[in-house]
């Protein structure tokens, strides 16, 4: 069985209200990048850990379907997904309730059946899917 390590760090430099934060990753397509609580109803710079579980899923489903679609031998065109994270303030606090993707693509030598049969044999298959706990509905769209 191989084994993969992949990692990231966050800092977080003074108190709870007005401290800095800042990310990075392995790879360095994230460099002291800043971060916030990502509290909704608040003025917050950078990014959030909801945001970036969206992109992480959005990114990860995408791998996941296109592999499907590459399987089928029909991996040509063009393919967007919005993953959108709702969360909910619960008395343990601020909780991801769910995850909607949105998948819209333009594939010419797919039918709409083998589309669907692909993005829901990629969802089953989505390293991120797979992780989270939180409920993972989609819709898929093939444009002619």
């Amino acid at each position: 069985m191989k084994l993969i390590i992949q990692k990231a760090s966050a800092r977080w430099r003074g108190g709870t209200k007005g401290g800095t934060r800042a990310m990075s990753t392995e790879s360095g397509a994230l460099k002291e990048a800043v971060f916030s609580l990502g509290i909704p109803f608040t003025k917050n710079s950078g990014t959030n850990p909801a945001e970036l579980i969206a992109a992480a899923h959005a990114a990860s489903f995408s791998l996941a379907l296109s592999k499907e679609l590459g399987l089928a031998g029909s991996a040509s065109g063009d393919i967007f997904i919005t993953a959108t994270v709702a969360l909910e303030h619960l008395a343990a606090g601020w909780t991801i309730m769910n995850i909607h993707l949105n998948v819209i693509a333009r594939l010419p030598k797919v039918t709409q059946s083998e589309f669907i049969d692909a993005t829901v044999r990629a969802r089953t298959g989505c390293l991120v899917s797979r992780l989270l706990r939180a409920n993972v509905s989609m819709n898929a769209k093939l444009e002619p």
